[in-house]
């Protein structure tokens, strides 16, 4: 087996392990009706009707792995900000700016959990734009928000 066909095994085997312990670790704390419920929301009309809390169940049910890591270090999503706007082919769709809460706030996995975060929302229809509050480096030291801004690979506003 080549370097290449090895690293590629043990990647794929550790992404599969991870999925796997991300999965294992929400299914002891989701209540699967609420969760139904949540994925069922529609984020545009949330936002219309004033957001509220369902909106960041709705948000929250809507992310991947990253989600794990959220809810099992004590972090949670904050919406400071969320704007629908018309596509050109008519459609509505989400600009969002959020922020972290919790033990999430000044953690050093904050530029993986921000990618994660922004790239599961991308994928969902109804979101076309995701930031991120640029109050959130405040909590950072100099060198630390530095690193967040020049390669977390996010926008902060």
């Amino acid at each position: 087996m080549a370097d290449d066909d090895l690293t590629d095994s043990y990647a794929q085997e550790v992404a599969a392990s991870m999925s796997a312990e991300a999965e294992s670790r929400m299914a002891e704390v989701v209540n699967p009706a609420e969760e139904a419920r949540f994925a069922s929301l529609s984020l545009v009309e949330l936002v219309l009707a004033g957001g509220g809390p369902d909106l960041v169940g709705a948000i929250m049910v809507r992310l991947g792995e990253v989600r794990a890591a959220l809810v099992g270090h004590g972090g949670a999503v904050v919406v400071d900000y969320g704007k629908v706007i018309t596509r050109q082919n008519g459609s509505q769709s989400l600009e969002l700016q959020l922020n972290l809460d919790g033990a999430c706030v000044a953690c050093g996995a904050a530029p993986g959990t921000l990618q994660g975060i922004q790239n599961d929302l991308l994928m969902d229809k109804e979101v076309s734009a995701v930031t991120f509050s640029a109050t959130m480096l405040d909590y950072f030291d100099d060198l630390t928000a530095e690193f967040l801004q020049s390669h977390a690979n996010v926008t902060f506003v």
